[in-house]
């Protein structure tokens, strides 16, 4: 559907691209949600909940160990969904490896009258991983990923002066569409990860100079695998009979999982560089651009906020939303008069910020990825 752009004839919409325009000529991160790739071919989370709950990857034993846990969230709101229910079987996991540590006489758990041990859960865990790669894993179109990178490390409107150093992007998503289109679009970009289409974990990546992007996958990614002998990833090229094995061992966490992970590297890691984005120092001012990220992740909105209330007013943040205004985390603030004043809501029907309010009767569809890129080549 074509994007109506009509709307930014109105004085107060247009002012509102304004000021994501002059805001965006600064320092900036962007945090990229599920919503990103819908538009290059990959499943939204609800979608990527109900196929993988169908997965023929899942054993008879996994797939009544995730009938059980989808129930227990009848009534959830928002809905739950996969990541949700990935957590909720992670943090029974550590409480089978506690009392398996502890040797307790029985260290199962019981889930809907059944009882599971420890390698049940660990056996689901790793199935419900291969699930979400055979959907993730499959052709996707990156043209609009390579225009929306190339549209943020250049100006956004010919003649302007551009200040975008080294782009911070925090991707919540385990997709490498950002890092294949910066890649295409020939701009440096540091992972964590060195070597090539293989690959080994080393952070000091992220110092490299004259980086234009640092990538930092808070919740890991596809072609991450575990090594053997260590929590830190390998990238294993798909040709090579390795591959097969490690893929078990897909290195994707959950959201607001409290096991291992969030102990150790990279998770660890990555979540310490994150909240150095969020929170810049020095006096140095910084924008968050939030896109296709439903704020359902407490952990993450923790962290934003922090970095808002931390940053002595020198962290921005400006969201994307599909809904028709602030709502949940966003509505709580935008109604705070302590940070406010720092966080910008582009609404599907209207731009939010402190006392400042401009509403539309009709969508404006901005939040859309594909959109948004549009906006921000200059293209309105």
């Amino acid at each position: 559907m074509t994007f109506d752009t009509t709307v930014f004839e109105q004085k107060e919409f247009r002012a509102a691209i304004n000021k994501l325009e002059e805001l965006l000529s600064h320092s900036k991160a962007i945090l990229l949600g599920a919503g990103a790739s819908c538009c290059a071919g990959l499943p939204l989370t609800n979608q990527l909940t109900a196929k993988a709950l169908q997965s023929e990857k899942l054993s008879e034993d996994s797939k009544q160990i995730l009938n059980a846990i989808q129930a227990s969230f009848t009534g959830a709101s928002p809905d739950a969904h996969i990541e949700d229910y990935l957590s909720e079987l992670v943090d029974w996991l550590a409480i089978t490896a506690r009392r398996t540590n502890r040797n307790v006489d029985s260290s199962n758990v019981t889930l809907a009258g059944t009882e599971y041990d420890n390698q049940k859960l660990l056996d689901a865990i790793s199935e419900i991983k291969l699930a979400i790669s055979e959907l993730i894993n499959v052709e996707v179109d990156s043209e609009t990923h390579e225009r929306f990178v190339q549209a943020l490390h250049r100006p956004m409107r010919p003649g302007k002066d551009s200040h975008s150093g080294t782009i911070d992007y925090l991707v919540m998503n385990y997709d490498t569409l950002i890092e294949d289109s910066l890649a295409l679009s020939r701009l440096r970009y540091a992972d964590g990860l060195e070597g090539g289409v293989s690959g080994w974990w080393n952070p000091s990546t992220f110092e490299q100079n004259n980086l234009d992007a640092r990538v930092i996958k808070l919740h890991g990614s596809i072609n991450w695998a575990e090594h053997p002998s260590s929590t830190t990833p390998l990238r294993i090229a798909p040709h090579l009979k390795r591959s097969q094995h490690q893929a078990s061992k897909i290195m994707i966490w959950p959201a607001s999982t409290k096991y291992r992970e969030t102990q150790l590297d990279p998770y660890a890691n990555l979540m310490h560089r994150a909240r150095a984005v969020l929170n810049p120092q020095g006096g140095s001012q910084r924008v968050l651009l939030i896109t296709g990220y439903s704020f359902g992740d407490a952990h993450i909105n923790l962290e934003i906020e922090r970095g808002l209330r931390a940053s002595n007013g020198n962290l921005t943040v400006i969201a994307f939303t599909s809904d028709d205004g602030p709502s949940g985390v966003l509505k709580t603030w935008h109604e705070d008069n302590s940070i406010n004043e720092q966080v910008l809501v582009f609404a599907d029907k209207g731009f939010y910020h402190a006392d400042h309010k401009a509403t539309s009767e009709n969508s404006i569809e901005w939040w859309k990825f594909e959109n948004l890129t549009q906006i921000l080549e200059g293209g309105i």
